[in-house]
C-alpha cells in the first residue's frame, strides 16, 4: 500500500506482451463512495456506440471481487475480437483483481467497498485467444500492483522520459 492511507483513488497502468495480442490496460480502483465508484456509475450507465461497460465476471453469475468494471477501448470489430475481448481478456482480468484481493495487494476492505475500472485495449487484429488471456492477466495484475504502490517510481519516469518508446512509435534520435 501507498504511504497515504486515506487515498481515495489509485490509478495503474499495465502492458504486457508483443505483436497483434498485446494488452494495455488502465486500471483506477478505489472505494465507491470516492472518485473510481463515481466513474464506476458513470460508465455503466452511459454507455456509447461500439463501447458498452460491462462487470466483469469469474464464471456466469459470480461477478469477481472488488467489482470490476471492462471498458472497452477499441470497437469490436469482429466476432473473433469480440471474443478475445468479452471471453479472453475478461477472463484475464477476472483472476488477476480476484488475485489481487486474495494476496493481499488490495485491502480486505476492498471486497465489498471499493470499485475497479479498466479500460483495456485488444486489438482488432488479436489472433490468439490463450495469448491474450495471459497479456491482461499479467498486464492487470501489474496495473493493480503499480496503483496500490504508486508506480512507477520517479527515477524510472525520468529514465524512460529520456529514450521514449511504445510499441507504435519511436522518436528518431
Amino acid at each position: 500500500m501507498s504511504t497515504s492511507e486515506s487515498k481515495t483513488l489509485y490509478i495503474g497502468e499495465g502492458f504486457e506482451g508483443p505483436g497483434v495480442n498485446l494488452a494495455h490496460i488502465n486500471v483506477l480502483v478505489g472505494p465507491r463512495n470516492g472518485p473510481a465508484g463515481q466513474a464506476f456509475a458513470t460508465a455503466l450507465a452511459t454507455p456509447s456506440a461500439g463501447h458498452a461497460p460491462f462487470v466483469i465476471i469469474a464464471q456466469p453469475g459470480v461477478p469477481t471481487k472488488p467489482l470490476t468494471l471492462y471498458v472497452n477501448k477499441a470497437q469490436i470489430a469482429n466476432d473473433f475480437h469480440g471474443n478475445a475481448t468479452w471471453g479472453a481478456s475478461q477472463a484475464g482480468i477476472a483472476k488477476a483483481v480476484a488475485e489481487s484481493l486474495q494476496e493481499g495487494v488490495l485491502p480486505p476492505e476492498a471486497e465489498n467497498d471499493w470499485v475497479v475500472v479498466s479500460a483495456n485495449w485488444v486489438n482488432p487484429a488479436a489472433d490468439d485467444l490463450d495469448a491474450v488471456y495471459e497479456n491482461n492477466y499479467r498486464a492487470c495484475k501489474n496495473a493493480i500492483l503499480a496503483a496500490m504502490q504508486g508506480l512507477p517510481r520517479r527515477e524510472d519516469v525520468f529514465a524512460a522520459a529520456a529514450n521514449v518508446s511504445n510499441p507504435f512509435y519511436t522518436p528518431k534520435a
